[in-house]
């Protein structure tokens, strides 16, 4: 699971048929205080997220397929599941 602020968005008009119907955007994974903690990944998103809004990322490609419902293997690694409305520690 990675921690990250969406950045961007990805538009396409020739796709595989998989990402049809899916909104693809950028997000680059921080910690709890926005600090970058690496690199820009391209995940579809679930939840509706923005450019701007914090996100959870289930970066791992069995997770993304069951979370799209997928019964046959698709080529999508990151999948946004949350959008973060605050990060409490204590």
């Amino acid at each position: 699971m990675i921690i990250g602020k969406v950045v961007g968005s990805i538009v396409s008009t020739i796709k595989l048929e998989s990402f049809n119907r899916q909104k693809i955007l950028l997000v680059t994974p921080t910690d709890k205080d926005e600090n970058k903690t690496g690199d820009t990944i391209v995940a579809v998103d679930t939840v509706r997220a923005g450019v701007g809004d914090m996100v959870i990322v289930i970066a791992e490609g069995r997770s993304a397929a069951e979370i799209l419902d997928y019964d046959y293997r698709i080529p999508i690694r990151s999948v946004i599941v949350g959008i973060i409305d605050k990060v409490d520690t204590n």
